[in-house]
C-alpha cells in the first residue's frame, strides 16, 4: 500500500470524504486536508481570547451588579437552560474532583452559557440590554443591539464547534469576514485583547498562501517515500 494510501486509511475515507466530492485525486484531497486542519488551528486562539474575553466581562459586571460573586446561585437570575447548564458543570468538576469555586465555575461554563444572557427571555429580563451596555463598553451603539450581538454570537459559536472539531471550513466563502469579525467583538470588549489577538493572529497568511504549500508537502512526502522504497 502507498503512503498517501495509509494516510488515508489513518484519517479514514469518511473523514476525507468531504475534500473529494469533486472527484479530486488523493493527493489534492489530503492537501485540502492539511489546509483546513491549518485554518482551523490559526482561528483557534481568537476564538479562545473571544470566549475568554466575553465570560470574565459577564462575569464581573454580574458581580458588581449584584455585589455577590455567586451570583449563578440565584435561579431566578438565570434561564432554566441556563440553569440545566450550571448543574451539569457543577457536576462533572465532583466527577473529576476539582473543588467547587467560583473560579472554576466561571471556566467550567460553555459559550453558550454565556451568549444565552443576550437571547429574548433576558430581553424581557431587562438584562440582556444591560449587559449589552457594559460588557462592550467600546462597540458602536447600534452595534449593542441584542439581536444583532446574540446572531453575530451564534456565527461564533457555529465556528467554533467546527473548529474544535476540526470539521471542514476551507469552502466557506464567508471565513475571511467570520474571523473579522471575531477579531473586532474581541476589541468591544477590550482593546488590549483585540491588539494581542492581531499580534498573535496567523489566519490572514495561512488564509493567503492559499492550498498550494500543502500540496507540495504531500507531494514531498509521497516523492520521499517513493525514493525511500527504491533504495531500501
Amino acid at each position: 500500500m502507498k503512503i498517501l494510501e495509509k494516510i488515508q486509511q489513518a484519517l479514514t475515507e469518511d473523514r476525507l470524504l468531504a475534500y473529494g466530492q469533486d472527484g479530486a485525486d488523493l493527493q489534492l484531497v489530503l492537501a485540502r486536508y492539511l489546509w483546513n486542519l491549518a485554518i482551523c488551528e490559526s482561528l483557534y486562539t481568537p476564538l479562545q481570547l473571544a470566549e475568554v474575553s466575553l465570560r470574565n466581562s459577564i462575569n464581573l459586571n454580574l458581580t458588581e451588579q449584584f455585589g455577590k460573586r455567586d451570583w449563578y446561585e440565584d435561579i431566578y437570575l438565570l434561564t432554566s437552560w441556563q440553569n440545566d447548564q450550571l448543574t451539569l458543570a457543577k457536576q462533572k468538576m465532583k466527577k473529576n474532583g476539582k473543588s467547587i469555586t467560583t473560579g472554576e465555575i466561571i471556566a467550567e461554563l460553555s459559550l453558550g452559557f454565556w451568549t444565552g444572557f443576550f437571547n429574548k427571555v433576558h430581553v424581557r429580563s431587562g438584562l440582556g440590554h444591560s449587559l449589552a451596555a457594559h460588557v462592550f463598553p467600546y462597540a458602536p451603539r447600534r452595534e449593542k443591539d441584542l439581536r444583532k450581538i446574540d446572531y453575530r454570537w451564534k456565527r461564533i459559536r457555529d465556528l467554533r464547534n467546527r473548529v474544535f472539531h476540526h470539521e471542514r471550513i476551507i469552502h466557506w466563502k464567508d471565513l475571511d469576514l467570520q474571523y473579522e469579525a471575531i477579531i473586532e467583538v474581541i476589541g468591544w470588549i477590550s482593546p488590549e485583547m483585540h491588539l494581542m489577538s492581531e499580534r498573535l493572529g496567523r489566519f490572514k497568511s495561512i488564509r493567503s498562501q492559499g492550498l498550494g504549500p500543502w500540496v507540495e508537502i504531500v507531494r514531498q512526502i509521497s516523492e520521499n517515500h517513493i525514493r525511500n522504497d527504491l533504495s531500501s
